[in-house]
């Protein structure tokens, strides 16, 4: 990545209300997810004392080496996922995660992310293991389909599937526009304002790539670890499933009792986390007007207690299990 696109602005998602949530920020915060380093750079410029930026991919860390001494000793910039958060930091006072793609991996072809323009069939976000190639040109019919509703809510999964299946059998599939082909003719045309038809399929294929319903879960049992009496975990999502997850879990923190249908009463405990509000936090009229990405954005944050963390149960929180998860 060159000198102009790591120097270029860039505002992270709510990060005003984010920062007016966990007001003052002070002490030692943790981004799990650093990428271009917006985050990071606001909580440094708000009043934090030392960030850690954990990112996976190493173009990240890259970047991060062009803009990161600027700030001294108070920023570090260490190469893991942010489930390993609590092995690279002893102990924090604030923890916030941007969960999704960047758009520095969805602008870069090569990545693979995008259907937008050809690239290899990549989606690695460490750029290591299996790539999206390879499990699409390897899992069985039914896995398939399974990855494709479960974790991209794609109605049409198993024709899609079911063509994908048929395709590589005459040819591998490798190249972005090449799966995205397929996809779309299985689909009737996208009508103006809708999404491109292969949206979906590309959303679920990227999470099963890159285990980010795990890591999602990971990264929140990480920070409950970690974070020190009354520091506070700012999570931010972009779609329903990562939502629904967060939200289930800073309701299993809330100290018990209760129970929901989505899972039994629990006897009461002390709760691990404590939330001014169990309402997310959506953009305001300024901020949808200078940043669409916005739009779907949701932020939930909690305050950490003094209880030991808590167990969790990854299908009362809402996690797309396939087969092999039960």
């Amino acid at each position: 990545m060159g000198s102009d696109a790591a120097n270029s602005p860039h505002v992270p998602v709510l990060i005003t209300p984010l920062i007016a949530a966990c007001a003052p920020i002070a002490g030692h915060w943790i981004d799990g997810t650093l990428g271009a380093g917006g985050y990071a750079r606001a909580l440094l410029d708000a009043g934090a004392d030392q960030v850690t930026g954990v990112d996976r991919d190493p173009m990240a860390i890259e970047m991060a080496a062009e803009w990161a001494d600027a700030y001294g000793a108070r920023m570090t910039v260490v190469q893991a996922q942010f489930s390993q958060m609590d092995q690279v930091a002893d102990a924090a006072d604030g923890v916030v995660l941007d969960l999704g793609v960047s758009s520095m991996q969805l602008d870069q072809a090569r990545r693979g992310f995008s259907f937008m323009r050809d690239g290899p069939l990549d989606m690695r976000m460490s750029q290591s293991g299996l790539t999206a190639a390879d499990l699409v040109n390897s899992v069985d019919e039914g896995e398939l389909a399974d990855i494709l509703f479960l974790y991209g809510e794609e109605r049409a999964s198993r024709r899609i599937a079911r063509a994908i299946v048929r395709k590589r059998a005459e040819v591998p599939i490798v190249s972005t526009l090449q799966l995205a082909e397929i996809i779309e003719g299985c689909l009737p045309r996208a009508k103006p304002g809708q999404a491109h038809p292969a949206t979906r399929s590309f959303q679920a294929i990227r999470i099963a790539v890159n285990d980010e319903y795990g890591e999602l879960i990971g990264g929140l049992e990480a920070a409950e670890r970690v974070l020190r009496p009354g520091g506070h975990l700012a999570v931010v999502t972009f779609h329903s499933i990562e939502d629904r997850m967060v939200k289930r879990f800073f309701q299993s923190r809330a100290g018990g009792g209760g129970g929901s249908r989505h899972a039994p009463e629990l006897e009461s405990f002390a709760p691990q986390f404590i939330q001014a509000s169990r309402k997310a936090i959506s953009a305001d009229e300024a901020e949808l007007a200078s940043n669409p990405r916005a739009r779907s954005a949701r932020l939930r944050v909690g305050m950490r207690t003094d209880a030991p963390p808590g167990v969790t149960d990854r299908k009362a929180l809402g996690m797309p299990l396939l087969k092999g998860d039960y």
